[in-house]
């Protein structure tokens, strides 16, 4: 069916004019430094990765698959804040991720600590959703069984979770597809299933795995539209690892650059938040500016270089 665009004007409250503003304000005032984030007064910390490493048994050998990972993620009241992770194959970016949401066997930590919403990550938690490329459906359920699954796990009654997965069938645009099975669904119309079976539980953070990889261009910038609505309802914190330094610039407010052997972090660095559909944005000349030297900066494996070139251009438009 149709995807819906939304506007800035459409976007609640203000919200998105709000974050704008914040992340200007942020981009202007702090350059972007390795590991050393920004830590706004008097806001609770909901991620911390403190000097993390995580070494994997390889025959007799160990091998070191990231390296003294530190960065701290706060917690934005009413709007949230969206992590992109990138960085060549074997950094390690799946690793931190997995982590975060404590699944074995990257969790636990070999050294360093992993916190979440102030307390030690000492496995899954709801409070953590994780999406990945792999959709993660009951091919035997439809698509509101699937959407409802965690629902039903959490005992809530048969009609109430019925009724709330279809209103999230609705809001990720499977409308009249609620009856269908896995197998009947294209590849985004699954990841949205997915997207819904893991938001319906309103999760505090959302963690995604290159959710968007194996989908063709044009289903892809939907996908990456249909989040940045989503993200804008529930006002979570989310964290996707990707390989597109495009997707990186358009959905992320910061981008944690990694480096392999030993998977490391470079630099975190601010980018713009979106107010226009991800068509719209790869048009304007400080979005090529940015993913260019985004792209240059890892395919060299460039040292901790400070802001990003086109924000100047984005700060004056």
């Amino acid at each position: 069916m149709p995807e819906e665009k939304r506007t800035p004007a459409a976007d609640a409250n203000g919200k998105a004019d709000d974050k704008a503003a914040a992340i200007k304000a942020s981009a202007a005032a702090t350059p972007a430094t390795p590991a050393e984030p920004a830590s706004p007064a008097g806001l609770p910390e909901l991620v911390r990765f403190e000097k993390v490493t995580k070494s994997f048994r390889d025959g007799a050998q160990m091998r070191v698959a990231i390296q003294d990972i530190s960065f701290v993620v706060h917690d934005l009241p009413n709007v949230g804040e969206l992590v992109a992770i990138v960085g060549p194959s074997g950094c390690g970016k799946s690793t931190v991720l997995r982590m975060l949401a404590g699944l074995r066997p990257h969790f636990p930590a070999t050294n360093g600590s992993v916190m979440a919403l102030g307390k030690p990550v000492t496995g899954p938690s709801a409070e953590r959703g994780m999406v990945d490329q792999k959709y993660s459906l009951m091919p035997h359920l439809t698509v509101v069984e699937n959407i409802a699954f965690g629902l039903k796990l959490r005992g809530v009654p048969g009609r109430e979770r019925h009724d709330r997965a279809t209103e999230w069938a609705k809001k990720v645009g499977l409308e009249g597809n609620e009856d269908k099975y896995p197998g009947e669904l294209s590849g985004g119309m699954q990841q949205r299933v997915s997207i819904a079976a893991t938001l319906i539980l309103e999760p505090k953070i959302l963690l995604m795995d290159e959710p968007f990889g194996a989908l063709d261009p044009k289903i892809r910038m939907q996908m990456q539209e249909l989040l940045i609505q989503l993200w804008r309802e529930q006002q979570s914190t989310v964290f996707i690892v990707t390989h597109s330094m495009e997707e990186a610039v358009y959905l992320g407010d910061r981008v944690l650059r990694m480096a392999a052997k030993p998977g490391r972090l470079v630099e975190e660095l601010q980018v713009p938040r979106p107010d226009v559909p991800p068509e719209v944005m790869r048009k304007k000349p400080w979005f090529n500016d940015l993913t260019q030297e985004l792209l240059r900066r890892l395919e060299t494996d460039a040292p901790a270089s400070g802001e990003l070139p086109g924000l100047e251009k984005w700060r004056t438009q």
